[in-house]
């Protein structure tokens, strides 16, 4: 047995106890090779170039739209439900948050579904499984002609950053393993079965998003463009903000292929020229479509090889003085530098529209945002300026406590263009924000704004 095989061997034990599939484990294994090689998945600056110009989705022809609604019936939509909403203090599905009254991430994905008569399809994790199916048998009772398939992602195993070994956690051993990233789409969508259930039933074409991304609706013209191109894989794009920084960008290696370079992936000394939005222009929107066609004779070489994220993080990601590990992750994006006829498309900046904090929450669940009859989520149209939302952590970051001081209602916010939220505020009932509003409470205790208000400028409470 080599030295790797040697090493690797108590992972592959660990795995197959567990049960996980050999192409799991397989590409567990390519990741540990490199990672035991000293391999850290960096992608220095030196070995990409920036995209200068690409497609724009507002400047197709609209001819391209009745190609997309003939395919539409060969059309899957495809969202990656494996969060739990972490970030906000939960430990549950983050699709079964109340965006609008009475309805959930998951119940507007599936009205929308629905209405473009295409098949919902969710990759769940472990633990959003049973909340997720659960509250879909009532949703299908409300939507009868939806058709909903669903998979499990995989898990892997943490890596201990001392000697490389499994990460060991008695205390609690569920934060030994951890799901290995979108990357693992591939991977789990061939064996679970699905993507040869979906080829059998007659699909071709796969649109992937973020469950939390109500802006990622199934777009006819996008799917006429990558019809009519005969595309194997489309990334969108938008153009990145000071906002967008810290996020993944898209490239060109010295090749002239498309690559995508993670926050992860890039050297520390780089770190200014990464998040420079004049050089690096273009964001991955994490909506992708791709040619279930193509992807199939991709695997069919084994799992794709994309680039290795080396996420370090402690075991148990709670307790900073837990012992260090490495998660040995990937991206689902990276695939466009492996598929043939790989291309990206830039869209309208209201195809993303990701909800990962109470503050993103805010925006949507206020009258800035509506909700279709068809189940999009989308801005106000005559609602013109960007608003930014800065609300106190101590009091706003989790859910519960977010909830409880907006338990009246939420303020309208369609002529505010910025609020910023310094101390313990709960908002009374029919309050508008208007402008730059910068709401002060410094007495310790938590103080109600008057409800029926127009409230703009400095308020101290």
């Amino acid at each position: 047995m080599s030295e790797h095989d040697s090493r690797f061997a108590p992972f592959a034990e660990r795995m197959a106890a567990r049960g996980l599939p050999d192409l799991a484990i397989e590409s567990f294994r390519r990741h540990y090779r490199e990672l035991a090689g000293g391999a850290t998945g960096l992608i220095p600056e030196t070995e990409i170039r920036p995209v200068d110009s690409l497609p724009d989705a507002e400047s197709l022809d609209p001819a391209l739209a009745e190609v997309g609604r003939t395919a539409l019936s060969a059309t899957v939509f495809l969202k990656l439900n494996g969060g739990l909403g972490t970030s906000m203090g939960l430990d549950r599905a983050k699709s079964l948050i109340e965006v609008k009254p009475g309805q959930s991430f998951l119940r507007i994905l599936a009205r929308h579904a629905a209405h473009a008569g295409a098949p919902l399809v969710l990759m769940n994790s472990d633990r959003t499984r049973a909340d997720s199916l659960a509250a879909l048998e009532h949703i299908r009772r409300e939507e009868p002609g939806l058709v909903v398939q669903e998979f499990v992602q995989h898990m892997a195993p943490k890596v201990s950053q001392h000697d490389l070994a499994p990460a060991r956690w008695p205390q609690d051993p569920d934060h030994e393993w951890y799901p290995p990233g979108h990357g693992d789409l591939y991977a789990a969508l061939h064996s679970s079965g699905t993507l040869q259930d979906l080829l059998q039933a007659g699909m071709r074409y796969l649109f992937v998003s973020n469950a939390d991304n109500l802006g990622a609706v199934l777009d006819a013209r996008i799917l006429g463009h990558f019809v009519e191109r005969g595309l194997g894989f489309l990334m969108e794009v938008a153009d990145r903000t000071p906002a967008d920084r810290k996020g993944g960008h898209l490239a060109l290696t010295r090749g002239g292929e498309f690559i995508l370079r993670e926050s992860a992936q890039c050297p520390e000394a780089e770190r200014e020229t990464f998040e420079d939005i004049g050089r690096h222009r273009f964001f991955n929107t994490n909506n992708l479509w791709i040619d279930l066609l193509e992807l199939s004779k991709v695997l069919a070489a084994g799992v794709p090889a994309l680039p290795l994220i080396r996420n370090a993080k402690t075991v148990d990601p709670t307790d900073p003085e837990s012992p260090p590990v490495y998660q040995l992750e990937s991206a689902m994006g990276a695939a466009i530098s492996i598929f043939p006829r790989a291309s990206a498309l830039r869209v309208p900046r209201h195809r993303f529209a990701p909800v990962k904090t109470t503050a993103d929450l805010l925006l949507v669940r206020s009258d800035r945002y509506q909700v279709s009859a068809q189940g999009q989520l989308a801005p106000d149209p005559a609602v013109r300026h960007h608003m930014v939302v800065d609300l106190d952590a101590r009091f706003y970051g989790r859910l519960p406590d977010f909830e409880q001081r907006f338990m009246a209602a939420t303020p309208s916010l369609r002529e505010c263009k910025r609020l910023h939220v310094s101390g313990d505020v709960r908002f009374g009932p029919d309050i508008v924000l208007q402008g730059v509003v910068r709401i002060t409470n410094r007495s310790g205790r938590q103080v109600l704004l008057p409800g029926g208000c127009i409230y703009e400028g400095e308020i101290t409470l």
